[in-house]
């Protein structure tokens, strides 16, 4: 909240105290940069595409009350879940997916999930892109 009482930082009084104080802001840096390295590692295995694919497999009955959701990291490896929902229940199917392929054949409705995961992901990325540029502020009016 507030610090009334905290001591302000006193201004270097020689050359010495300067390059004592840019030796604390390199080891600083240097931390925060390794920091950041982590980070980033382990990101690259977080959730980045998702895709849900409704859809009706028996066409003489029901709805679109079953779906396929694709959920995928940055190399497009993870999962694809398909709830399959008729009148007497509801059965759930998991496949592991890696480099958007599976070791088990997958159905149109998964292959689609999968795609348009990958593709909702780079418009997104692209119109981040754009609207990032665009509000740098060119200069120009």
């Amino acid at each position: 909240m507030f610090n009334f009482f905290k001591k302000k930082k006193q201004q270097p009084k020689n050359f010495k105290e300067i390059l004592c104080g840019f030796a604390i802001l390199e080891e600083k840096i240097e931390k925060i940069s390794k920091e950041i390295e982590l980070l980033k590692k382990e990101n690259k295995f977080s959730i980045k595409k998702i895709g849900v694919i409704r859809f009706n497999p028996f066409k003489e009955v029901g709805g679109d009350q079953s779906f396929c959701l694709a959920l995928l990291d940055s190399d497009d490896t993870g999962v694809v879940i398909t709830s399959l929902y008729n009148r007497e229940g509801n059965r759930v199917y998991g496949k592991a997916i890696k480099n958007s392929r599976s070791q088990y054949e997958l159905s149109q409705e998964e292959i689609k999930a999968i795609e348009k995961a990958k593709y909702e992901n780079e418009h997104k990325d692209a119109k981040f892109n754009n609207s990032s540029a665009n509000s740098s502020g060119s200069g120009t009016h």
